[in-house]
């Protein structure tokens, strides 16, 4: 399998179509030297032609990003998910590309599901009519198989999940994707360069430790060229299911997402408070919005969806 190198790559890669790839200094370490130093022809990724007509039935995609493990970015992809599937008239799927974690069959209540083949591909497991999903957890023999890839097999899988996967007509393809800025998302980004990506959602808590991955987050989309919807500030507060009072579990030492936003210029999108329940939501794989819609974290989720539906809706 071939790959291209984002314009705006460092310029100490000499980039895949090069006849130096794989072969100087700079490629010492990097997961793809073998496939670059290869004598096989090197050029535009043969997937992209295939990537690009599945991609053109699908509406909106946009990517769920948090530099930080923990913060709550697969939940809240599955409560986008389900915020979108609401409305019987829009189709969404969520496209897990956590390759060495993947959640979303838990959180989405479908682990126990498999993939099926048919004659225009592999088919998503379907949560309700208007929402399914694509996730690497489907393919495993169990729930505690681990997932051990170098890089180009991640980027493989990845590929496979955008050709492959008869989605159909979608309106919404949200990607839900591992901590970091590594080998996942620069598939993702590289591989829908011609299809297009309406915009990544960064997930943070308030802390400054979870912050500072998520400046990382930023500086990434913009290296790569993806637009920042905004940021999403997960974990804000716990609140108590009784007495409705309010506690900081995690401090905003540094001004927590608000002033990261506003020092980066990018939109606060909201705040969603800690409810113990979305856990033992996750866990069972119910839409946590559905079963506690009095929560004010249910009313927190449902601005930043209308927000986000709001800023895309009327591009």
């Amino acid at each position: 399998m071939t790959a291209t190198i984002p314009e705006n790559a460092p310029d100490h890669c000499p980039g895949v179509e090069s006849e130096q790839a794989g072969k100087t200094d700079a490629c010492d370490g990097c997961a793809n030297q073998e496939i670059c130093a290869s004598d096989k022809p090197k050029g535009p990724d043969p997937a992209l032609p295939l990537i690009k007509e599945r991609m053109k039935h699908v509406k909106r995609k946009i990517l769920v990003l948090s530099g930080k493990g923990g913060v709550g970015k697969s939940t809240f992809t599955a409560q986008l998910g389900w915020a979108f599937a609401a409305d019987e008239n829009l189709r969404t799927g969520i496209m897990d590309v956590d390759i060495c974690g993947p959640s979303i069959p838990t959180i989405l209540g479908i682990t126990n599901e498999q993939v099926h083949m048919s004659s225009s591909g592999w088919s998503p497991v379907y949560v309700q009519d208007n929402l399914s999903a694509m996730s690497v957890g489907f393919l495993l023999p169990s729930a505690q198989n681990a997932v051990m890839l170098r890089g180009p097999k991640k980027n493989g899988i990845i590929a496979q999940f955008l050709k492959d996967v008869d989605w159909g007509e979608l309106d919404w393809l949200v990607f839900d994707t591992p901590p970091g800025t590594s080998d996942e998302h620069l598939s993702v980004v590289q591989y829908l360069k011609e299809s297009g990506i309406d915009g990544a959602v960064l997930v943070t808590t308030p802390q400054e430790v979870a912050l500072q991955d998520v400046r990382r987050e930023i500086d990434f989309c913009r290296k790569v060229g993806v637009r920042i919807i905004g940021i999403v500030e997960n974990m804000a507060g716990f609140v108590c299911p009784n007495c409705k009072t309010k506690s900081e579990i995690f401090r905003p030492t540094t001004g927590g997402a608000k002033r990261l936003a506003k020092e980066c210029g990018v939109e606060l999108l909201g705040s969603v408070p800690l409810d113990p329940r979305i856990g033992k939501s996750a866990d069972s794989g119910q839409s946590f919005m559905d079963e506690y819609p009095d929560s004010p974290a249910t009313t927190a989720f449902l601005d930043i969806i209308e927000r986000i539906q709001a800023i895309l809706g009327d591009d």
